[in-house]
């Protein structure tokens, strides 16, 4: 899945573990671990470098200005508004090659509503008279899709479903990441997102108790984590048994579920067997699949996989 339909983000050049990056009108270097070959010049050296990240023999590191440029600035994909910010770990508050599962899930929830449309035709009031509540959005047999976001970050996913129709609860235990969800909510001008500080499989697991379901799931878990009260995440050990898990928040005729992973040897054929395993009583396809971003050298950067299910077309009605 290549993300290539950026006019404010593109990769310039990359080589010996960089990329170099143009954000809007600012132009960064970063570190990344899959760019083992060498670079064809010298990348700190590029002409309108405004900063790089430099790594601390110690861990971690620290970005070093070179050109003044914005403590913060905005992008656009689409009619998608995002704030940039650089943070620490090299971060910069948003993952450009996730516009490829934006659009596959920005499409699945429309499909769904114009079939919805279909449907349920009204000359007088629209394609969803007798609802008037959910009047105007995203349907599924006549309900309104819901989307659930976990480990949602700073919201690029919820925007684009939000924007696309669904009803979107964002959760995150970072309450710093949740503030820039909230941001990019407003940027893009979007509604229907209720932004959620809590620790995911808790989140879940009180969902489940009180008897709410989703009509698709998206989450980004990350490789290894700690909770409020010292427990331990490894994606390793603990993905599967969260898939399963969410899986009883889904309704009974759900739209799709995306696993996004960044974890380093874990293959997408890994995710698509979890989803296979996870949601045999769901009827639907699934396939596990690398993300990559095209660079002006004319190769492809890979960044990270995914994994979708998504349900049968005989289902979304």
């Amino acid at each position: 899945m290549i993300a290539d339909n950026w006019t404010d983000y593109k990769i310039i050049a990359t080589g010996n573990g960089q990329k170099l990056e143009r954000w809007g009108d600012v132009i960064l270097l970063r570190p990344d671990p899959q760019v083992i070959w060498p670079a064809s010049f010298d990348l700190a050296s590029y002409k309108g470098l405004n900063a790089l990240y430099k790594r601390s023999s110690s861990g971690g590191g620290q970005w070093k200005t070179l050109k003044h440029f914005p403590d913060e600035w905005t992008i656009n994909y689409g009619k998608l508004r995002f704030g940039i910010k650089p943070m620490g770990f090299k971060h910069v508050g948003l993952f450009p090659e996730q516009a490829a599962n934006w659009d596959l899930m920005t499409e699945l929830i429309k499909s769904t509503k114009a079939k919805s449309a279909q449907d349920h035709p009204d000359p007088k009031r629209g394609a969803f008279a007798g609802h008037p509540s959910i009047e105007g959005n995203g349907v599924l047999n006549g309900r309104e899709i819901k989307v659930l976001n976990l480990f949602a970050y700073t919201g690029g996913a919820s925007v684009a479903c939000a924007a696309a129709g669904a009803s979107v609860t964002h959760v995150d235990a970072a309450k710093g990441m949740i503030e820039r969800a909230g941001e990019n909510t407003r940027l893009s001008g979007v509604k229907g997102i209720r932004l959620i500080v809590d620790d995911c499989f808790k989140f879940v697991s009180r969902e489940i108790k009180r008897g709410n379901k989703y009509d698709a799931v998206i989450m980004d878990p990350p490789s290894f984590g700690r909770g409020p009260t010292g427990e331990t995440w490894k994606i390793e050990d603990n993905l599967f048994d969260l898939v399963k898990l969410t899986a009883g928040v889904l309704s009974n005729n759900p739209l799709f579920f995306l696993i996004n992973s960044y974890t380093t040897g874990l293959q997408p054929i890994v995710i698509d067997n979890i989803l296979n395993l996870a949601l045999k009583g769901f009827k639907g396809t699934h396939k596990g699949y690398e993300l990559a971003l095209p660079t002006d050298e004319g190769i492809l950067l890979p960044c990270g996989c995914s994994g979708l299910w998504q349900a049968n077309q005989a289902n979304k009605k």
